[in-house]
């Protein structure tokens, strides 16, 4: 791809994280830190003990990461789908459960940063099946589900394509 390409890919992506609320921005960017293992999300992310106990909560629920990563299913086959299916499934419940990702969007752009981009075909039923859960309270379950457009739900395909933009935590300055 042409560096013209790229960059307006990175800016379309940037965009795309920029519509996201406050709330959302936060979760995703600490996420990327514990998922990723980019830096120490207590000392970054932690302004109280609540906040410490749901960081520590999201470090045990993200051990499913490593094994996801390795566990790429065939998108053809149903082999090895209920493995797959069900610790993707798990762990995004944990993260709609945290009540910060608000629609079907922020969910894909953390999860194709944390998994890859091969995960994009598996995310909508993930998300289908987490959001559905009766851990979810009832109306956030409608919210979500209604915010997985019909075009998103039967895309004929996916984009291979990685990621070009990783949010990071940014430091507020003194005024």
């Amino acid at each position: 791809m042409s560096d013209t390409g790229t960059a307006t890919l990175t800016i379309a992506e940037l965009r795309e994280f920029a519509g996201f609320d406050a709330a959302e921005q936060r979760y995703i960017r600490r996420s990327l830190d514990i998922g990723l293992g980019r830096q120490d999300a207590f000392k970054l992310w932690a302004r109280d003990a609540h906040e410490s106990a749901a960081i520590r909560s999201q470090y045990v629920a993200y051990q499913e990461l490593k094994g996801l990563r390795s566990a790429r299913p065939d998108e053809f086959s149903l082999d090895g789908i209920e493995d797959f299916v069900g610790k993707l499934i798990r762990v995004t419940a944990f993260d709609l459960a945290q009540e910060r990702l608000s629609c079907f969007s922020a969910y894909r752009f953390l999860y194709e940063r944390l998994l890859g981009p091969w995960v994009r075909a598996w995310l909508p039923s993930a998300f289908c099946g987490a959001a559905a859960l009766p851990q979810i309270r009832p109306e956030r379950r409608k919210m979500l589900l209604q915010s997985l457009s019909e075009a998103a739900a039967t895309a004929p395909g996916w984009s291979d394509r990685a990621p070009s933009f990783y949010p990071e935590y940014v430091e507020k300055e003194a005024a």
